[in-house]
């Protein structure tokens, strides 16, 4: 059995739950999922972020973008301006709420025209992938994580056992079958995602709908029945032909491609560098030095197609749990080489 090694940046939530700010926070939230009472009285003065037919809304900011948050008020002149009738916010689901305890919600207005919705709000609702991409910090998560509960709603609106319309509580924290009381719970599916070294050397790979340009770590579903490191050494071993001689835990992030997943993210070395790319899976496979790494690293997202028609190898965003392991990877060389 492989040990994992725990990161570091993941100890920090465990020590704040001995904060009662930290603690408040948590179980407010609980009330706000379980409660319908709690919840529609949040609705009345919570934040929401808006989306549209599932694409966030974004607004220009400075040199970038970010993703703005409606009051309760605002949202309610907004539908009412648009015909809708107020109840339309109760179709808003619950994604989280802020350290002073106001809630925050996530509303889908794909009911209403979008064009006219954009000049109203000052922004654009803009196709997921290409929004992750233009976001940083902590809103690219934000986003995906709201986009996912919204998406799952309107993907399970009947029972899977009776095909009886299913109904939201409140907050958006289940359905249930209007026939059997059948709960449903939103879902994420475990995905390992491994960076895969061999002495100096690390593996990046490319599928043929990335963006041009972008290599990353390999990464595949967990099959029913597998472990995480029978999955790590299976799709190692389809993907490029390699045996995974070791393995080690680095940490997990949720993602919101195809649909919502758990990523759990590992460091992995083999036995020997000779590959053997499936093309069935794969567009491209190959090793990286540490310089080659460290080149794309500081490249930063490649947006546009040079005009040599060169395009330069570059890595996932900073936000996405490839890059922290392949920053990982990078620091790990570094302090081999000075040691």
């Amino acid at each position: 059995m492989f040990r994992g090694i725990i990161n570091l940046r993941l100890i920090a939530p465990v020590c704040a739950r001995r904060s009662s700010s930290y603690v408040k926070q948590k179980r407010y939230l609980f009330d706000l999922k379980e409660n319908d009472d709690v919840c529609r009285q949040a609705l009345k003065s919570g934040s929401f972020y808006l989306f549209h037919d599932l694409f966030p809304l974004l607004r220009k900011s400075g040199s970038g973008f970010s993703v703005p948050t409606v009051s309760a008020q605002e949202l309610q002149r907004t539908i009412n301006k648009h015909g809708q009738d107020e109840q339309k916010i109760e179709d808003a689901v619950l994604v989280g709420c802020s350290k002073s305890c106001v809630a925050e919600f996530a509303l889908d207005l794909g009911c209403l025209e979008k064009s006219s919705l954009e000049a109203d709000l000052d922004g654009t609702f803009t196709f997921l992938p290409k929004a992750l991409l233009l976001l940083e910090g902590k809103c690219a998560p934000l986003v995906a994580q709201a986009q996912a509960l919204l998406r799952w709603h309107e993907t399970h609106q009947f029972c899977s056992k009776t095909g009886n319309p299913t109904k939201k509580n409140l907050s958006g924290s289940k359905r249930i079958c209007s026939t059997n009381g059948l709960i449903y719970y939103p879902q994420m599916s475990p995905v390992v995602i491994s960076l895969v070294s061999y002495k100096d050397r690390c593996l990046l790979a490319r599928q043929e709908g990335f963006p041009a340009g972008m290599y990353t770590a390999l990464s595949g579903f967990c099959d029913i029945g597998e472990t995480l490191e029978e999955t790590v050494r299976r799709e190692v071993a389809e993907e490029v032909g390699l045996e995974v001689d070791s393995l080690r835990y680095y940490g997990s992030q949720h993602w919101p491609f195809p649909s919502s997943s758990l990523m759990v993210a590992c460091q992995a070395t083999v036995q020997e560098d000779k590959m053997n790319v499936n093309k069935s899976e794969l567009e491209d496979a190959r090793w990286f030095t540490l310089e080659e790494i460290e080149e794309a690293l500081q490249r930063g997202i490649v947006r546009l197609k040079p005009e040599s028609g060169t395009i330069p190898i570059w890595v996932p965003p900073k936000w996405a749990i490839a890059h922290e392991l392949i920053i990982s990877w990078v620091q790990e060389q570094k302090a081999h080489s000075n040691g």
